[in-house]
């Protein structure tokens, strides 16, 4: 069998390929047309940051098997093409923590003390021993934006120093930080009590620009050091907060747009510490991961189950024609279940009722939850969400009854906080046409898709004719309307299908209103 490698790894990976025997052949220069036929008789393909993995490549490769990505970041690698080709995606996320961790400690004490600057000032010939007043780490309070992988061992150096911990991370459990000695937060909290912020935290839609001008001042008088993804941070505002001294100094190794521009405003700042993406670039991380890349190519191409696999299903293909649309309503039940919790998830039950009990559910438990961490973890599907949870100290249960009141199948997905559940009910109608038909209680027949906005109000007259009218001031279309009540009179819950975006202006303007208990909007298959 033989491995295209496309970018350069460490020779231990090499090693470990040939050593099972496999064709290696390597070409760093290869693109088009002669990447395509490079690759058309390959059976693994293993690649950095450097080589586009795209539908047309996926598409002459006949043979792969699987795409081994030398590193985390899979942005140059097309996964839904390599799914519907039958390739798996699998990274190498955990070879990198440590050189992570310990560029972030690093840039601290470089933010810390200014040595940077006064190295560049002492090479000038400058002897500025009195123009550089540093901080000591000891005593200090220390912020951890993101209590993954490489926060959580962040998090074990600092405090060996003597910092305090506070983390902001709404998706970790209360006795995960405590084992780390680190006290959970909301954002505003961790900011304030900074001296020293580190950022840690994937990039999506919910993070991307989180740390803004209102974050910067709330961080008054610390530092903010960034070796984790580019565009969680403002970079114009940081400039201008380093400017006028709110912030006291900046580390960062990473930026929304890599390389960082020549006309960057953080170039012109004294205060701002800058190194070009080196978070993983040690021998030892580049030599783990490659490492950790081959080892998952010998296991694909062995027919064993991939460890970082980032799409590839286990599930026994005479039952996927039954079991796929409860994969597509666990994956929903979750999503709707986890934006309606208010705090952090400590505990996922999926139960499962009627017929669906009798098959073999690891596959659709998975992508529950997925559904549940989908709008927090970056790369997150059914192969890597138990991991999550295991990761983020979530417990996980699943149950099965043969017995089902009401469907012939439901499945039911229920996220619980330390104060409050959420639980959210799906099922088929007609054979395969999904519906939520519970939550929390409340009987509905909700077409799952799109976007949605749940309320909770009174029930009595006029609230309804309100709800439409603020929508309509805002230009949000009702294209459908499901409603639920516990009593008349009692309270009820109304699930809208609608068209577009839903301002906060409008929520702000249902919630205004003392009839109205709670808005939630809702994205669901990524629109």
């Amino acid at each position: 069998m033989k491995v295209l490698v496309t970018d350069p790894i460490a020779d231990a990976g090499l090693d470990v390929l040939r050593d099972a025997g496999y064709e290696v052949e390597t070409g760093y220069d290869l693109e088009g047309d002669a990447l395509l036929e490079a690759i058309a008789d390959a059976n693994a393909l293993i690649v950095r940051s450097g080589t586009e993995v795209t539908a047309e490549v996926l598409e002459a490769a006949e043979e792969l098997v699987i795409v081994g990505r030398a590193g985390i970041g899979v942005d140059n690698i097309d996964i839904d093409a390599a799914t519907d080709q039958g390739v798996i995606v699998a990274n190498a996320p955990e070879g990198n923590v440590r050189a992570a961790a310990e560029h972030t400690v690093a840039m601290t004490f470089a933010a810390a003390r200014s040595i940077p600057q006064a190295h560049v000032r002492l090479k000038a010939g400058e002897w500025a021993k009195g123009d550089f007043l540093g901080a000591e780490l000891d005593g200090k309070t220390l912020g951890i934006v993101g209590l993954g992988r490489v926060g959580q061992e962040v998090a074990k150096k600092l405090d060996s120093l003597g910092m305090e911990l506070v983390a902001f991370d709404p998706y970790i459990s209360q006795e995960r930080a405590d084992r780390l000695g680190a006290e959970l937060a909301d954002l505003e909290d961790c900011l304030s009590r900074a001296d020293f912020l580190t950022i840690h935290t994937p990039l999506t839609p919910e993070t991307e620009g989180m740390i803004g001008a209102a974050e910067l001042d709330a961080l008054e008088g610390g530092y903010l050091v960034n070796v984790g993804r580019g565009g969680i941070v403002d970079e114009d505002a940081l400039a201008a907060k380093l400017e006028d001294g709110t912030v006291a100094g900046a580390a960062l190794d990473v930026f929304a747009e890599e390389p960082l521009p020549e006309d960057s405003p953080l170039l012109e700042v004294e205060d701002a510490i800058l190194t070009p993406h080196l978070g993983a670039s040690t021998e030892a991380a580049q030599e783990n991961v490659a490492v950790s890349t081959a080892e998952q190519v010998v296991a694909a191409l062995a027919e064993e189950p991939v460890a970082n696999a980032l799409n590839a299903p286990s599930i026994d293909e005479t039952a996927f024609p039954r079991l796929e649309p409860y994969i597509n309503i666990a994956e929903t039940a979750g999503k709707v279940a986890a934006q309606l919790l208010d705090g952090r998830i400590e505990s996922v039950e999926i139960s499962y009722e009627g017929e669906i009990a009798d098959e073999d559910l690891e596959f659709v438990t998975a992508s529950a939850l997925k559904g549940v961490f989908e709008p927090l973890e970056w790369q997150v599907n059914a192969v890597n969400a138990p991991q999550i949870a295991d990761d983020r100290g979530v417990d996980v249960t699943e149950s099965k009854t043969r017995q089902a009141e009401d469907f012939q199948s439901l499945v039911s997905v229920t996220v619980s906080g330390a104060d409050d559940d959420v639980s959210v009910d799906g099922t088929l109608f007609a054979g395969d046409d999904p519906r939520i038909v519970r939550i929390d209680g409340y009987r509905v027949d909700a077409i799952p898709h799109g976007k949605m906005v749940i309320t909770r109000n009174t029930d009595e007259p006029g609230v309804i004719g309100l709800i439409g009218t603020v929508m309509g001031d805002h230009d949000v279309n009702i294209a459908g309307m499901f409603n639920a009540r516990e009593t008349h009179g009692g309270e009820a819950l109304t699930v809208y299908n609608v068209d577009s975006d839903v301002p906060e202006s409008a929520k702000a303007d249902l919630e205004a209103d003392e009839r109205i208990i709670g808005v939630r909007y809702i994205t669901l298959n990524g629109q």
